[in-house]
C-alpha cells in the first residue's frame, strides 16, 4: 500500500437529516489487513459510521478513502466493485432462498466460475456446507450471521465491515461467530468490526476506537483499550459496548 491507509476517514460530518450530524468530526482509519473495532454506548454513532463509509450514508462534511483514492459519495454498489463489502445488522440474508442459492446471489457481479468460491466459504464455514441446501430464513440466529460473511466473501473483499454481528446471540453463538471473524481476518480480509460486546471485541482486534456522542473520543491498541481504566469504566464492566 505504499503505506498508505487502506480506509481513511477524515472529519465526516453525517446524519440522516439535514443540519443534524449524528458524526460530528470522525476521523478513522484502517491498514491493509487490519482488524479494528468500532465500539461506544448506544446513540454513539457506530452504525452511523459504518453506513458512512459504504456510501449508504452521504458525509455532509469531511472525507473518505479507500485504497488512496477519494469515495466519498459515490454509491454502494460502486463501492463492492473497488473491494469493500458491508454485513448489516439485520435483514443480511435472503430467507427464502437455499444457503447455496444465498452464496450464488452474493457473487451476482462477478463473472467468474462460482464453484471454486463455494468452496472456500464451504471450507471456513463448515456448518454452511452441511446446510447447503437448507433455506436460509430456518437457520439459527448464529448460522445467518456465517451465511452473511459467507455471502460477502463470495466477492473476495479486501475490507469487510460487520455491524453488530453478534447482536441478539445466545453466549455460545457469540463465541462462535467471533472465532469465525477471526478466521476471516486471518485469510487476509481487513476488517471493520462494530460491535456491542467490547471486551471480546478489543481481546481479537489490531486496533480500536471508542466513539462517544458522533466523535473518536479514545483510539489505540485493542489490548491498551482494555487496559484503559476510562474504557474499563464505561464499556467494559459487564463485557457490554
Amino acid at each position: 500500500m505504499n503505506n498508505e491507509y487502506l480506509l481513511e476517514v477524515h472529519n465526516v460530518h453525517a446524519g440522516y437529516i439535514k443540519d443534524v450530524d449524528i458524526l460530528q468530526g470522525i476521523n478513522f482509519r484502517v491498514e491493509a489487513g487490519e482488524l479494528v473495532t468500532v465500539i461506544g454506548p448506544n446513540g454513539a454513532g457506530k452504525s452511523t459510521l459504518a453506513k458512512a463509509i459504504f456510501g449508504l450514508l452521504t458525509p455532509h462534511t469531511g472525507n473518505i478513502t479507500f485504497k488512496g483514492e477519494d469515495i466519498t459519495g459515490l454509491k454502494s454498489n460502486q463501492i463492492v466493485q473497488q473491494g469493500m463489502c458491508y454485513v448489516p445488522q439485520i435483514s443480511n440474508v435472503f430467507p427464502s432462498l437455499s444457503v447455496e442459492e444465498n452464496l450464488e446471489m452474493g457473487a451476482f457481479v462477478r463473472n467468474v466460475p462460482l464453484t471454486p468460491l463455494k468452496k472456500r466459504i464451504f471450507d471456513m464455514f463448515p456448518r454452511l456446507a452441511d446446510r447447503r441446501r437448507q433455506r436460509a430464513g430456518t437457520l439459527s440466529g448464529g448460522e445467518r450471521q456465517m451465511l452473511a460473511m459467507g455471502r460477502a466473501l463470495m466477492l473476495e473483499p479486501i475490507l469487510l465491515i460487520l455491524d453488530e454481528p453478534s447482536a441478539a446471540l445466545s453466549p455460545i453463538l457469540v463465541t462462535q461467530v467471533f472465532e469465525q471473524v477471526k478466521q476471516v481476518n486471518q485469510a487476509g480480509t481487513a476488517i471493520v468490526l462494530v460491535e456491542q460486546n467490547a471486551r471480546k471485541a478489543l481481546e481479537m482486534s489490531d486496533r480500536g476506537y471508542v466513539l462517544e456522542s458522533g466523535r473518536d473520543a479514545i483510539s489505540g491498541a485493542g489490548v491498551d483499550l482494555l487496559n484503559d481504566p476510562q474504557v474499563g469504566e464505561l464499556y467494559l464492566g459487564a463485557g457490554k459496548g
